[in-house]
């Protein structure tokens, strides 16, 4: 990023940050009255009343597939619109808070993009790895974007995740479970404040599942980020200190549109 671009996308994010009050200091995201609809036939629409996540919590979106965990990860991520929002703020490590609705209504996405490349990691349910790179090259890449030493960083998280000794082979080359060890380093490479999570066991063997899923959940306590996670299956989270945030369902009387919404 070159230091002009840097220097705008810093006075964008100034402009749409607000000081928070003291009771707000530990709190990573505060939702309130958000809604995003998806038209058509069968429409859906998503409404959060209000979501408060803080900071080092571990909260998991628990429902069925099609019930409105990605669209609100997606959200969170910063990476989807929503249609409306009373209260929609990220608050960044240093305390600060970023109204993300604003930046939407002002098109001002670089100052989202810059607090997600500094402040997030996500990990896909597919991994998402580039298969044209090295396992190195891939864990690399958040710090690489955001201008930080490679020392002993890749090779550390790699360790950890017990994926050392894949460093330099292919994405192709790796087993489903390595694939998605190599997703959360990834993630966790440039040591965000929130991670960022779909399902990242889904397309695992329980034994595979239950491994990453206890190194995934020590590290974000390890190294006190704040984790968010989408997943089907309550039961495996169990004992690990998640709070549950679940989706009732009804229909819009307006269009009869499935209505879900966030509660927990």
């Amino acid at each position: 990023m070159s230091s002009r671009k840097g220097q705008s996308i810093e006075k964008e994010s100034n402009a749409l940050a607000s000081k928070p009050g003291p009771a707000e200091t530990d709190e990573v995201f505060r939702l309130q009255d958000v809604t995003k609809s998806w038209p058509g036939e069968y429409g859906f629409i998503l409404q959060v009343p209000e979501l408060i996540i803080r900071r080092g919590e571990k909260v998991a979106l628990v429902g069925f597939s099609g019930c409105g965990k990605s669209t609100l990860l997606d959200l969170l991520a910063m990476v989807l619109r929503p249609d409306k929002a009373q209260n929609f703020t990220f608050f960044t490590e240093k305390g600060r808070g970023l109204n993300v609705m604003d930046a939407w209504r002002h098109k001002t996405q670089d100052s989202l993009a810059h607090a997600r490349m500094l402040h997030i990691g996500y990990v896909l349910q597919t991994g998402g790895l580039f298969p044209f790179l090295s396992v190195r090259e891939n864990i690399a890449i958040s710090r690489r974007g955001l201008g930080l030493s490679l020392k002993d960083a890749v090779e550390g998280i790699a360790d950890r995740l017990d994926i050392s000794r894949h460093l330099d082979k292919l994405p192709g080359q790796l087993s489903v479970g390595e694939r998605q060890r190599v997703a959360i380093a990834r993630a966790m490479a440039h040591r965000p404040s929130v991670v960022i999570a779909d399902e990242p066991t889904a397309s695992l063997d329980p034994m595979n599942a239950e491994n990453i899923m206890n190194l995934f959940t020590t590290l974000t306590d390890e190294y006190g980020l704040t984790l968010i996670l989408a997943t089907h299956d309550w039961v495996r989270l169990g004992g690990r200190g998640f709070r549950r945030v679940e989706f009732g369902f009804g229909r819009d009387p307006a269009n009869g549109a499935v209505q879900a919404n966030v509660f927990g």
